[in-house]
């Protein structure tokens, strides 16, 4: 297409010369501006519809150079990766020495695992454990003492107010009769 076309010149010489439904030709003719394969632009209160040899030609060099920029990206990468590898196998060859040290590392790798699962085995006896569990039991005993006090002022509030003996009052809320202070 060389020229500047209306939406309705289209209509008209689309089913024509290329064989599209009359009904499709607005759909189709979208999907190409979408696709930036057609250029359009609303001059007026009309729509104008065009689409030059050179943008096509000038889109796919453009998208050439990009790819052979990738490729030649692609390439240099290869090189360094290749280069790295090679640095990386000095001093790796297969030498009686290399594979005896590699054997006594996998051994201590081996022993660090082992001794790791026993050292976890006596985590109980590690002192700052300790320290721990028993900075929560003197917060658990407050807190025991904090609630022991609570029943306590309810049941002498009770005692109180309804004049009822401690056993009813016991008896009454679950409470055992030897509930007491811890020591």
């Amino acid at each position: 297409m060389k020229d500047v076309f209306q939406l309705k010149d289209i209509e008209k010489i689309a089913p024509k010369s290329k064989g599209i439904a009359p009904m499709t030709v607005k759909e189709v003719l979208q999907s190409l501006v979408d696709d930036n394969m057609v250029d359009c632009e609303r001059i007026g209160t009309s729509n104008y519809y065009w689409a030059f040899p050179s943008k096509t030609l000038h889109a796919r060099k453009h998208k050439l150079e990009e790819l052979q920029k990738q490729v030649s990206n692609a390439k240099q990468r290869k090189v360094s990766l290749e280069k790295t590898v090679e640095k990386a196998k000095v001093g790796r060859e297969g030498t009686k020495e290399r594979s005896s040290l590699m054997k006594q590392l996998q051994f201590l790798r081996e022993e660090r695992t082992k001794l790791q699962a026993e050292l976890e085995k006596y985590r109980e006896c590690d002192p700052d454990i300790i320290k721990e569990m028993r900075k929560s039991n003197v917060v658990a005993k407050e807190a025991v003492s904090r609630w022991t006090d609570n029943v306590f002022a309810i049941k002498s509030w009770t005692k109180k107010k309804f004049s009822f003996d401690d056993s009813c009052i016991n008896k009454a809320f679950g409470i055992p009769e030897d509930f007491d202070y811890m020591d």
